[in-house]
């Protein structure tokens, strides 16, 4: 099991398999297992960034879900304690909701965040997450990455050699790497299977199944063995929304071959507890409440 500090960048493609996630994406961050009160007697505090909304139905809570893209917007989760409208700018307010994104710092009892200090306003993203997500993990070949077949080289060749996949039992997953320049973006309409690496991941024999896709796809290709098979990964995801209450999204990333969760507060009796149960960083947790040192 790991944790996973980095920023990603958010999954645009098919591949990743999401539970609990309707609304829109929120960002995630990981806990700091060295990360801890600096005496014995404080208490911890933590802090996220996210929308904090109140509406007619209830007080000031804190989205560390899914923010529905209505006007007002909608989500929901642990109560905000000491929130002061007064006390900070920025908010919004439409048909009785009041809501606003702010970074929030306070103690946190497992159900709900009492505020300590004053809310600030998150500065802005600078849109790059510095990651590759999608990255070809093969070596390019001599030359570089070329069709080997146009006549198989097509869309229809590449959607055919997809389905070949995720009909092998051995199957972890499938991706494809875009070739094109990131700052020259191929338009979706004119997007060309032969400009994108085609990866896919297994866990049985890379040879016959080398032989059978090449028969299918004559574009750029790359095949990796995998710890897990897709299914398998997903399995995991399926016990860990039984067994924990509180995962507010889950998601499989094929490309890593990982179950991802998202969490209030990874802790450390949780993530030994994972440790135990999933060895192997099966299981990637992003606490969206940080330890504040």
């Amino acid at each position: 099991m790991t944790v996973d500090c980095g920023t990603r960048r958010a999954r645009t493609s098919a591949i990743g398999v999401l539970l609990l996630m309707p609304m829109a994406a929120v960002s995630t961050g990981c806990a700091d297992r060295s990360a801890g009160p600096s005496s014995p007697t404080e208490e911890q505090r933590y802090s996220a960034t996210a929308m904090v909304l109140e509406s007619a139905g209830h007080g000031p809570q804190l989205c560390l879900g899914g923010v529905a893209e209505s006007y007002p917007p909608q989500c929901g989760g642990p109560d905000v304690v000491g929130w002061d409208w007064e006390a900070v700018d920025g908010e919004e307010t439409a048909a009785g909701t009041t809501w606003g994104e702010y970074t929030v710092t306070g103690t946190w009892d497992g159900e709900q965040l009492t505020v300590t200090e004053r809310p600030a306003r998150p500065e802005p993203l600078d849109g790059h997450s510095g990651d590759e997500p999608f990255a070809t993990p093969c070596e390019p070949p001599a030359g570089g990455w070329a069709v080997v077949d146009p006549s198989t080289a097509t869309q229809d060749h590449m959607d055919t050699a997809i389905e070949y996949a995720r009909a092998q039992p051995t199957h972890a997953g499938v991706w494809l790497d875009q070739l094109a320049p990131p700052e020259q973006p191929v338009r979706e309409e004119r997007f060309d299977p032969a400009d994108a690496v085609l990866n896919m991941r297994f866990t049985g024999d890379l040879e016959r199944i080398q032989r059978e896709v090449r028969e299918l796809w004559g574009g750029p290709l790359c095949i990796t063995r995998a710890e897990r098979t897709l299914d398998e990964l997903l399995a995991v995801q399926q016990e860990l929304h039984g067994d924990l209450d509180d995962i507010l999204g889950s998601s499989v990333d094929e490309v890593q071959g990982v179950v991802e969760i998202t969490v209030p507060v990874a802790d450390e009796e949780l993530l030994n507890r994972l440790d135990e149960r999933y060895p192997g960083d099966v299981v990637e947790v992003h606490g969206r409440l940080q330890p504040v040192p």
